[in-house]
């Protein structure tokens, strides 16, 4: 009976280098970094689904109360503007026009029955809404700047 030799299933340096052959580290590893792949391909990590996706602070994720996204304390800003506010009440505040924009109609009759609270009362609250940043609109919402 003649023996032939074995061939090798691939031609030589094609494929994984075969573990067994070569140096191997103090783990059973091949030395040089090498980590052989484990055969069959790509294989799902234990738990079998991935962790689900945060959103970053400040995202806006559609949500019909913050149509301009969330501050970055997640409260919601609003679609009306501090800047436009501050003007329209400097500039028009006896008549009470930046209350009415923001939407505190009560505020902004009484500004409108009083001037304005004499010009005082339109100013102050003018330069209120420039600086501050915790002024709201009639919904609770935070004004953007």
């Amino acid at each position: 009976m003649s023996e032939q030799p074995q061939q090798p299933s691939q031609p030589p340096g094609y494929g994984y280098p075969n573990p067994a052959s070569g140096p191997t580290g103090p783990y059973g590893y091949p030395q040089g970094g090498y980590q052989q792949q484990p055969p069959g391909g790509y294989q799902q990590p234990a738990g079998g689904h991935q962790a689900p996706y945060q959103q970053p602070p400040g995202y806006y994720a559609g949500d019909p109360n913050a149509a301009y996204g969330y501050d970055p304390y997640g409260r919601p800003y609003s679609d009306k503007s501090k800047i436009v506010a501050g003007i329209l009440q400097l500039f028009l505040g006896t008549f009470g026009i930046g209350r009415f924009y923001v939407g505190n109609v009560g505020m902004g009759i009484a500004q409108l029955l009083t001037c304005g609270g004499l010009g005082f009362w339109a100013l102050i609250d003018g330069i209120m809404y420039l600086v501050s940043n915790d002024r709201t609109d009639a919904q609770g919402r935070i004004l953007r700047g």
